[in-house]
C-alpha cells in the first residue's frame, strides 16, 4: 500500500505525521519504506539516524545548436511550449532553466542542428534507519525550478516487497504534489485548525478528488477553538481520521528532531490505529 502525506500549505505538521506513521507502523512489525519526495527541501532524514547506501544522479536533457548547421528557421522555438529557445535572424539562444528537457526542439528541427546534453538537476538518495526502515530522499539542486524529475526518479525505487510505502509529499497544490500522487492509493491530509489551514485544505481536497484518489484528514494541533474546519469536513463527508493535539510536548520533541511517537508511546497504537482507518478506505 502507498500512503501519500500531504498538506495544502507547508507548516502543517505533515512531515510529522509521515515519520510517526511510518515509525509507529514499523513498531508494530510491518515492513515499511519512507520516502521523502519535498525534493526542494527533504527533512525527514532529521528524525532518523540514517545509513545512506547509495546515492544517483537525476539529469534532463538540454538541447545543444550546432550553430554552423543552424538556418535560424525557428521551428524549435516555435515548437517549445516552455519559451526555452530564443531565435532570431542572426543569433538562437538556450535558456536551461526553462528547459523541462522534453526533447521536442531536437526532433522538429529539419536539419539536424540539435543535439542534447545531460544536465544534473539533482539526487537520489537511498539507505536505511538505525530501526530498519527502508528509506530514501529526492535532493534538488540549489536554483533549479523543478523536482519533477527527482520525485519521479525516485519513486522508481519503491519497494514492492514493502507491506506500506509512506510519501513524505511536498506542500501544496502544484506539479511535484500530482507527481507525488501518481499510482497511490491513499492520501492523508494534513491540516490545522486556522482559517489558512483551511483555504488550502480546500485546494487540495479539490486536486485530490479530480485524481480520484481516496483520502482522509488529520487535523494538527488541535485545541478546539476553531470549528470550522470540521465543520467543512462534515459538508464534505471527508473522514477526519485522527486528532493532535496542540501539545509542548510534542513541539518540544519536534524542534529536537525527535519522534513524538517514540517519546510519547501511547501515539505508537494511535498511528496504527490511523493506518487500520486507511485500510478500510483504500482501494487496496
Amino acid at each position: 500500500m502507498k500512503i501519500a502525506v500531504l498538506s495544502g500549505k507547508g507548516g502543517t505538521g505533515k512531515t510529522t505525521v509521515a515519520t510517526n506513521l511510518a515509525y509507529s507502523l514499523h513498531r508494530d512489525g510491518k515492513k515499511i519504506q519512507l520516502l521523502d519526495t519535498d525534493a526542494e527541501e527533504p527533512n525527514s532524514h532529521i528524525f532518523f539516524d540514517v545509513n545512506y547506501t547509495s546515492e544517483e544522479s537525476v539529469n534532463i536533457l538540454i538541447p545543444k545548436i550546432n550553430r554552423n548547421v543552424c538556418t535560424h528557421c525557428g521551428k524549435c522555438a516555435q515548437a517549445c511550449e516552455f519559451s526555452a529557445i530564443s531565435v532570431s535572424p542572426k543569433h538562437i539562444m538556450v535558456f536551461e532553466y526553462l528547459c523541462h528537457g522534453c526533447g521536442v526542439c531536437s526532433m522538429v528541427c529539419p536539419v539536424n542542428a540539435i543535439s542534447e546534453e545531460p544536465k544534473e538537476i539533482g539526487k537520489v538518495r537511498l539507505g536505511r534507519t538505525k530501526e530498519g526502515i527502508s528509506f530514501g530522499e529526492g535532493v534538488l539542486n540549489v536554483g533549479e525550478p523543478s523536482p519533477v524529475r527527482v520525485i519521479r526518479q525516485l519513486k522508481k525505487h519503491i519497494d514492492q516487497n514493502a507491506e506500506v510505502v509512506v510519501l513524505d509529499s511536498p506542500p501544496g497544490t502544484s506539479c511535484p504534489v500530482v507527481e507525488t500522487l501518481q499510482d497511490v492509493d491513499f492520501a492523508v491530509l494534513v491540516t490545522e485548525p486556522t482559517p489558512f489551514g483551511l483555504h488550502d485544505l480546500k485546494l487540495s481536497v479539490k486536486a485530490i478528488s479530480d485524481l480520484n484518489i481516496p483520502m482522509g484528514v488529520v487535523l494538527n494541533r488541535y485545541d478546539g477553538s476553531y470549528v470550522k474546519v470540521e465543520k467543512y469536513l462534515k459538508e464534505e463527508n471527508i473522514p477526519l481520521m485522527m486528532k493532535i493535539p496542540y501539545d509542548v510536548d510534542i513541539a518540544r520533541s519536534y524542534s529536537n528532531g525527535k519522534l513524538f511517537s517514540e517519546v510519547k508511546s501511547e501515539y505508537v497504537a494511535k498511528f496504527n490505529h490511523l493506518f487500520q482507518k486507511i485500510e478500510a478506505m483504500s482501494k487496496c
